[in-house]
């Protein structure tokens, strides 16, 4: 069953930076309130140019929002992540995470095959200290309208 408003997080584990740059998503959001923002694929023409550009281009408002953390989650490496994340210019701003091994992407039951690959639904989360106050997403992986960092932000503004 798919995670939902109201879920506690899973303590699962995702990666930062390298193989050996293991976050617990429970201890990272512990305490804090943030996003994260899934996407199929880094390097992907719609995550590239529209869904993940707008979380960078907008982290100061989710920081004045009261938001601690903004995090981009895929289940792309993490060499490939963060390369992604300096192509875009989200160092020190979104949180580029790695969910190689579709760990999280499991555990909340948003994966879809994509050409025999489990790849991440495309959505958006608010959370507040490990509970999901929001869900958006999408019915199908290249549309981004309930995902995108606008909407989003308003639901962090609201908590």
């Amino acid at each position: 069953m798919p995670i939902k408003v109201g879920d506690a997080l899973p303590d699962v584990k995702v990666f930062e930076g390298t193989p050996g740059g293991e976050v617990k998503l429970r201890d990272l959001f512990a305490g804090k309130k943030g996003v994260i923002v899934a996407v199929p694929g880094a390097f992907t023409p719609g995550c590239s140019k529209t869904h993940l550009p707008g979380y960078v281009q907008n982290f100061d408002k989710f920081k004045a929002a009261g938001a601690d953390i903004v995090a981009c989650l895929a289940t792309n490496d993490p060499f490939v992540m963060s390369a992604w994340g300096e192509a875009q210019g989200a160092t020190g701003k979104v949180r580029m995470l790695s969910d190689m091994n579709a760990e999280a992407t499991k555990a909340f039951d948003l994966g879809m095959d994509a050409m025999g690959l489990t790849r991440a639904q495309r959505y958006s989360m608010v959370i507040q200290d490990n509970v999901v106050k929001a869900l958006n997403l999408q019915a199908n992986p290249g549309e981004m309208t309930c995902s995108l960092a606008d909407p989003t932000l308003e639901q962090v503004a609201k908590l």
